[in-house]
């Protein structure tokens, strides 16, 4: 499955208004400020865009005031024309728990899928073997890792071969990642 979520994806922050609600207005600016400036893929309603503090309708909305300020001109990493799905949280799943539930994710979408590993905030790391099997699943394309351990990100980088992406999720570890072989 080919995706376009390479270069650049901005993780979007949420703005709210002084009296917390939604603030649509900023959303839109913000997504267009981050167009024009070149970035090649936007993703709102991450960890950095509130998610878990967001309700369903919040969620939905951002969604689709992103979707709608793109316009096409860039791809939207949050269900729109892909998934970034972190791994399970608090439950600590096994490397075959966390197959499970990503093939189950597979099977419930045509859309590219993005594992999101992010250990320091759910407790879960995906080792590189793992992402390996993952990687064997249809729809499953790459990971936003955020393990904060270059010596993962070459391993996995060296298992998972170059059809798979692999993009930073840590803005320190963006650079060395990138020169070692990360697309994003």
């Amino acid at each position: 499955m080919r995706t376009r979520f390479t270069g650049c994806g901005t993780a979007l922050i949420t703005p709210f208004t002084p009296d917390g609600a939604l603030d649509e207005a900023a959303t839109r600016r913000l997504a267009r400020r981050q167009i024009d400036a070149g970035v090649h893929f936007l993703v709102p309603c991450g960890t950095t865009g509130e998610a878990p503090t967001l309700s369903a309708e919040e969620r939905r909305r951002v969604v689709e005031l992103v979707v709608e300020e793109a316009g096409g001109r860039v791809p939207v990493l949050a269900g729109a024309d892909g998934l970034l799905s972190v791994t399970p949280y608090y439950n600590k799943p096994t490397p075959e728990g966390l197959f499970r539930h990503y093939q189950a994710i597979a099977e419930a979408t045509p859309l590219p899928i993005v594992v999101y590993n992010v250990p320091g905030r759910t407790g879960c790391n995906v080792d590189p073997l793992t992402l390996v099997r993952l990687a064997s699943i249809p729809h499953v394309v790459g990971v936003k890792e955020a393990s904060g351990n270059m010596t993962q990100i070459c391993e996995t980088l060296k298992a998972v071969g170059p059809a798979f992406l692999v993009l930073s999720g840590d803005d320190a570890l963006t650079l060395p990642a990138m020169a070692v072989g990360a697309r994003g």
